[in-house]
């Protein structure tokens, strides 16, 4: 079955829920789906923990949302490959959220006919379907590491082409240190 819409899911207030009781039949959620962001932090690590990378790319949320862990991996994969291809001499990339939030839908039946079939239930609490992770203004979604300002313009192309893969609406914060 194909995914909802992440409309359905990312701007609407929602009480984070992440229950898992221990004993199986007091659980209202029997299993909890696995998360789909494969790595956290990629590229160069001891060079990162080094401080070899002077120039370091914040992507942070400017507003409250949901994303769900899909919409993180595909870019973590975006950027991962493009960073890669063009990165040159190095980069570091590090996710800095986690799909903690259980995400659940009520399945109803649509089509001709369907409502003499399923008349559905008022507040149901559904069977779970993925992940998502509450993100709040400010919070840092992405650091993004290189080391020349080659690498900077191609990064900020790159930032600017996976925004309509997120949810929410993002800025960037550039931090220069010098070596």
């Amino acid at each position: 079955m194909a995914l909802r819409k992440s409309s359905a899911y990312s701007k609407r207030y929602a009480r984070p829920y992440t229950r898992k009781s221990k004993k199986r039949t007091k659980s209202y959620i029997k299993t909890v789906p696995n998360s789909q962001i494969v790595k956290f932090k990629m590229g160069d690590l001891k060079g990162f923990a080094k401080g070899e990378f002077p120039i370091q790319i914040y992507v942070t949320s400017k507003e409250n949302c949901q994303i769900r862990d899909n919409s993180i991996e595909a870019v973590r994969q975006y950027f991962n490959r493009f960073l890669q291809t063009k990165g040159g001499e190095g980069f570091y990339l590090e996710v800095k959220i986690y799909p903690h939030h259980i995400l659940r839908e009520n399945k109803m039946l649509t089509g001709a006919g369907a409502d003499r079939m399923q008349t559905g239930m008022s507040q149901s609490f559904g069977k779970n379907v993925g992940r998502a992770a509450f993100v709040k203004p400010n919070q840092t979604l992405f650091i993004v590491g290189i080391k020349t300002t080659k690498q900077e313009i191609h990064a900020r192309k790159l930032i600017q082409s996976a925004k309509s893969r997120l949810s929410c609406k993002v800025a960037t914060k550039t931090i220069r240190t010098s070596l």
